[in-house]
Protein backbone atom coordinates (compact mmCIF):
# COMPACT_ATOMS: atom_id res chain seq x y z
CA UNK A 1 0.00 0.00 0.00
CA UNK A 2 1.32 3.42 -0.94
CA UNK A 3 0.65 6.42 1.24
CA UNK A 4 0.11 9.76 -0.44
CA UNK A 5 0.41 12.93 1.58
CA UNK A 6 -0.63 16.36 0.46
CA UNK A 7 -1.03 19.76 2.01
CA UNK A 8 -4.32 19.89 3.89
CA UNK A 9 -4.42 23.56 4.82
CA UNK A 10 -7.17 25.41 3.03
CA UNK A 11 -8.09 22.50 0.75
CA UNK A 12 -11.26 23.49 -1.08
CA UNK A 13 -14.20 21.10 -0.99
CA UNK A 14 -17.32 21.79 -3.04
CA UNK A 15 -20.50 20.08 -1.81
CA UNK A 16 -23.17 19.86 -4.51
CA UNK A 17 -26.68 18.81 -3.51
CA UNK A 18 -29.30 17.97 -6.10
CA UNK A 19 -33.08 18.18 -6.17
CA UNK A 20 -35.12 18.36 -2.99
CA UNK A 21 -32.12 18.16 -0.67
CA UNK A 22 -32.86 21.73 0.41
CA UNK A 23 -35.80 20.12 2.25
CA UNK A 24 -33.58 17.91 4.43
CA UNK A 25 -34.83 18.11 8.00
CA UNK A 26 -38.33 19.01 6.77
CA UNK A 27 -39.36 16.04 4.64
CA UNK A 28 -39.53 12.31 5.26
CA UNK A 29 -37.63 12.60 8.53
CA UNK A 30 -37.65 8.82 8.96
CA UNK A 31 -35.42 8.64 5.83
CA UNK A 32 -33.53 11.96 5.78
CA UNK A 33 -33.43 12.89 9.48
CA UNK A 34 -34.47 15.99 11.40
CA UNK A 35 -31.39 18.17 10.94
CA UNK A 36 -31.39 20.97 8.39
CA UNK A 37 -28.57 21.31 5.88
CA UNK A 38 -27.62 24.71 7.33
CA UNK A 39 -27.30 23.33 10.87
CA UNK A 40 -25.21 20.42 9.58
CA UNK A 41 -22.97 22.75 7.55
CA UNK A 42 -22.23 24.78 10.69
CA UNK A 43 -21.14 21.61 12.49
CA UNK A 44 -18.91 20.26 9.74
CA UNK A 45 -17.26 23.62 9.11
CA UNK A 46 -16.38 23.72 12.81
CA UNK A 47 -15.16 20.12 12.74
CA UNK A 48 -13.02 20.63 9.61
CA UNK A 49 -11.60 24.17 9.97
CA UNK A 50 -8.67 23.22 7.73
CA UNK A 51 -11.07 22.67 4.82
CA UNK A 52 -12.65 25.50 2.85
CA UNK A 53 -16.12 23.99 2.46
CA UNK A 54 -18.38 25.49 -0.21
CA UNK A 55 -22.00 24.41 -0.52
CA UNK A 56 -24.56 24.67 -3.27
CA UNK A 57 -27.93 23.06 -3.85
CA UNK A 58 -29.81 23.10 -7.13
CA UNK A 59 -32.94 21.40 -8.40
CA UNK A 60 -31.99 21.84 -12.07
CA UNK A 61 -29.85 19.22 -13.83
CA UNK A 62 -28.16 21.66 -16.20
CA UNK A 63 -27.18 23.97 -13.35
CA UNK A 64 -25.59 21.04 -11.49
CA UNK A 65 -23.60 20.26 -14.64
CA UNK A 66 -22.49 23.91 -14.83
CA UNK A 67 -21.25 23.74 -11.22
CA UNK A 68 -19.32 20.52 -11.94
CA UNK A 69 -17.74 22.06 -15.04
CA UNK A 70 -16.78 25.18 -13.07
CA UNK A 71 -15.13 22.99 -10.42
CA UNK A 72 -13.20 21.32 -13.24
CA UNK A 73 -11.30 24.59 -13.74
CA UNK A 74 -9.69 23.94 -10.33
CA UNK A 75 -8.76 20.22 -10.47
CA UNK A 76 -7.34 20.18 -6.93
CA UNK A 77 -10.79 21.05 -5.57
CA UNK A 78 -12.52 18.02 -4.06
CA UNK A 79 -16.18 17.45 -4.83
CA UNK A 80 -18.83 15.78 -2.72
CA UNK A 81 -22.03 15.32 -4.68
CA UNK A 82 -25.46 14.09 -3.72
CA UNK A 83 -27.32 14.18 -7.04
CA UNK A 84 -30.55 13.11 -5.34
CA UNK A 85 -32.97 11.57 -7.83
CA UNK A 86 -30.60 12.42 -10.70
CA UNK A 87 -28.31 9.66 -9.41
CA UNK A 88 -30.55 7.13 -11.05
CA UNK A 89 -31.32 8.93 -14.30
CA UNK A 90 -28.65 11.43 -15.33
CA UNK A 91 -26.16 10.28 -17.92
CA UNK A 92 -25.42 14.00 -18.42
CA UNK A 93 -24.24 14.51 -14.81
CA UNK A 94 -22.16 11.31 -15.01
CA UNK A 95 -20.58 12.58 -18.24
CA UNK A 96 -19.80 15.94 -16.60
CA UNK A 97 -18.06 14.15 -13.72
CA UNK A 98 -16.06 12.02 -16.17
CA UNK A 99 -15.04 15.16 -18.09
CA UNK A 100 -13.16 16.71 -15.14
CA UNK A 101 -10.01 15.66 -13.27
CA UNK A 102 -11.31 16.41 -9.76
CA UNK A 103 -11.80 13.67 -7.19
CA UNK A 104 -15.55 13.23 -6.76
CA UNK A 105 -17.24 11.27 -3.98
CA UNK A 106 -20.97 10.61 -4.28
CA UNK A 107 -22.97 10.55 -1.06
CA UNK A 108 -26.50 9.55 -0.15
CA UNK A 109 -28.25 10.18 3.14
CA UNK A 110 -30.36 7.03 2.94
CA UNK A 111 -29.23 3.50 2.17
CA UNK A 112 -30.31 3.45 -1.46
CA UNK A 113 -29.84 -0.34 -1.60
CA UNK A 114 -32.58 -0.88 0.97
CA UNK A 115 -35.07 1.31 -0.89
CA UNK A 116 -37.09 1.00 -4.09
CA UNK A 117 -35.55 -0.98 -6.96
CA UNK A 118 -35.23 2.10 -9.18
CA UNK A 119 -33.04 3.80 -6.54
CA UNK A 120 -30.51 0.98 -6.45
CA UNK A 121 -28.77 1.76 -9.74
CA UNK A 122 -26.67 4.90 -9.57
CA UNK A 123 -25.61 6.11 -13.01
CA UNK A 124 -23.68 9.05 -11.57
CA UNK A 125 -21.89 6.90 -9.00
CA UNK A 126 -20.14 4.95 -11.72
CA UNK A 127 -18.26 8.15 -12.63
CA UNK A 128 -17.11 8.85 -9.06
CA UNK A 129 -14.13 7.63 -7.05
CA UNK A 130 -16.50 6.20 -4.45
CA UNK A 131 -20.02 6.18 -3.04
CA UNK A 132 -21.01 6.59 0.60
CA UNK A 133 -24.61 5.69 1.37
CA UNK A 134 -26.86 5.16 4.34
CA UNK A 135 -25.07 7.04 7.11
CA UNK A 136 -27.52 9.93 7.22
CA UNK A 137 -25.84 13.33 7.02
CA UNK A 138 -22.72 11.59 8.33
CA UNK A 139 -22.27 10.33 4.77
CA UNK A 140 -21.01 13.86 4.02
CA UNK A 141 -18.80 13.84 7.13
CA UNK A 142 -17.23 10.56 6.02
CA UNK A 143 -16.48 12.03 2.59
CA UNK A 144 -14.90 15.05 4.31
CA UNK A 145 -12.78 12.68 6.40
CA UNK A 146 -11.57 11.12 3.15
CA UNK A 147 -10.61 14.51 1.71
CA UNK A 148 -9.10 15.53 5.03
CA UNK A 149 -6.76 12.56 4.89
CA UNK A 150 -8.36 10.82 7.86
CA UNK A 151 -9.57 8.09 5.50
CA UNK A 152 -7.25 7.23 2.68
CA UNK A 153 -7.00 4.31 0.27
CA UNK A 154 -4.73 3.89 -2.71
Amino acid sequence: MNIISFKMANKIIQIIDGPNLNLTGKRENEIYGNESVNAFLEKIRAQFPHLDIHYTQNNIEGEIINIIQECGKTPEKGIIINPGGYSHTSVAIADAIRAIRNTVIEVHISNVHSREDYRQKMITGSACKGIISGLGLDSYRTALEFFSGELREI
